[in-house]
């Protein structure tokens, strides 16, 4: 099909980012963003290379108009399946996304990485690693970094490490890395994908172009993606598959035995390292450790390399975070814990009574086994946005005490509330199992107040 009329879908920074690309490759956009009240001048502004690029609001974008390009390119906040989706299918065009256009266009060999929780801490991680063995590293996709940002000046030889979402995953088409992995799969933006069967199938998405001699890293622990891994071993010319666990040893594989790490290939097993001699806290980030590992080692990085950057990473932001100690006090900043199953990791790294502030926007997540993983550790409970009276409900369905409930209307509150309660010994941990929309523009700005706050607090 000819591919020279573009319709860009979205106009935040990964939008911005496919429109300069295409335009660098002398092809015809038009952005579009169902927002009416955007200001384009703003935009224009904010994006000088895009100054003649006509923008389209609402409902400037008419059926008849659709007939005039050939690929919309979609945001990875813009849902596959609206209406207005459809019906550019209907008109003939190609549906993309940015991590599609961008592997189209660039080069080198891809590293993705997915899963509901862990994917920042691994392919940074795995970044990491990479650019200690490799001259030429990208890391790019839902990390902040948009892929068609990097694509165009990627050469045979880029090694492009790539974290991948469900949103992006929707409209992948030829992306095929060399290696992925999928972290775990739990419950999470039922809001977008409706059901968990159509969001553990996009999910899988990352491994669908994959043929042997690819890779497959999957958690042997999650029985989904167990299921999986052996549906893909038994697919004619499907990719290898490479297992990492928490809780037994494997012949082949990454996995944690006590308290140390090892590797087991077909030439033996090696130790890789002491948990001990790691800067980040918590289970579930030994398997995010353990993933970076296998897909390290599979591209052929040598183990000496990899422990020398396992030993210097100090984790990512907004993940745990330690911010600072105020009256014998710890706070850590979690903001990134947007839904629940993340927020369980956050509270099982605590070894410390906690005052815990959540609560946020709502993904139609269920918080009972959130609650439940509290194990008598969460002292306080603080609560704010829009989903703090379900969660205040869930919690005194499960037996936590309604008296340690607060609910507040601020993030300042909530900061406020826990220092007020919180004793020499305690921690504070910001970790909502909510997404931060609509009383904030992100979890990173969330979390970047938080530590502002906190830093500001009086001994």
């Amino acid at each position: 099909m000819r591919e020279e009329n573009f319709l860009v879908f979205g106009t935040g920074l990964s939008g911005a980012a496919a429109a300069e690309l295409l335009l660098k490759e002398q092809k015809h956009v038009v952005l579009y963003d169902g927002n009416e009240k955007l200001s384009t001048e703003e935009f224009r502004r904010q994006h000088p290379a895009l100054s003649q690029v006509p923008v389209l609001l609402g409902q400037e974008l008419t059926a008849d108009r659709l007939t005039e390009f050939d690929v919309a390119v979609l945001s990875p906040g813009v849902p596959a399946d609206l209406p207005l989706v459809e019906e550019m299918r209907r008109a003939g065009m190609a549906v993309w996304g940015e991590i599609e256009l961008a592997y189209r266009y660039g080069h080198g060999r891809v590293l993705a990485i997915t899963g509901t929780n862990g994917k920042t801490t691994t392919t940074t991680l795995l970044g990491e690693i990479m650019k200690a063995a490799f001259s030429d590293v990208r890391v790019v996709g839902n990390i902040g970094n948009p892929y068609t940002r990097e694509a165009l000046s990627t050469t045979e030889e880029s090694v492009v490490v790539a974290e991948i979402s469900s949103f992006q995953l929707e409209t992948a088409d030829r992306f095929c890395p060399v290696i992925s992995a999928i972290l775990n799969i739990t419950e999470d933006h039922l809001d977008r994908h409706h059901t968990m069967e159509c969001y553990i199938e996009v999910k899988e998405l990352i491994a669908r172009r994959q043929t042997a001699p690819g890779l497959c890293v999957l958690n042997y622990e999650d029985q989904e993606l167990r299921r999986f891994g052996q549906a893909l071993e038994e697919k004619r010319d499907g990719p290898r598959v490479l297992y990492f666990s928490s809780s037994r040893a494997l012949a082949r594989g990454v996995y944690l035995e006590g308290d140390t790490i090892y590797l087991g290939t077909d030439k033996g097993t090696e130790r890789v390292c002491q948990v001990q001699e790691l800067s980040i806290l918590g289970k579930h980030n030994y398997e995010n450790v353990m993933a970076a590992v296998a897909m390290a080692a599979a591209f052929g990085v040598s183990l000496d390399v990899i422990r020398q950057t396992l030993f210097r990473f100090q984790g990512v932001e907004h993940r745990i975070e330690y911010v600072t100690s105020k009256r014998g006090v710890r706070f850590y900043n979690d903001s990134k814990g947007t839904n629940p199953d993340a927020a369980i990791q956050a509270i099982r790294a605590m070894n410390w009574p906690t005052l815990l502030i959540g609560g946020g926007y709502d993904k139609q997540s269920e918080y009972d086994t959130w609650i439940r993983a509290f194990d008598g550790k969460v002292k306080k409970l603080i609560l704010l946005g829009q989903t703090r009276e379900d969660i205040a409900d869930t919690a005194v369905r499960c037996g936590f005490s309604e008296a340690d409930i607060i609910l507040v209307d601020s993030l300042r509150e909530a900061v406020d509330a826990c220092y007020t309660n919180a004793k020499n010994g305690d921690a504070v941990l910001l970790s909502p199992a909510c997404a931060s929309w609509g009383m904030f523009d992100n979890y990173e700005q969330r979390g970047n107040l938080f530590k502002e706050m906190v830093k500001e607090l009086k001994e």
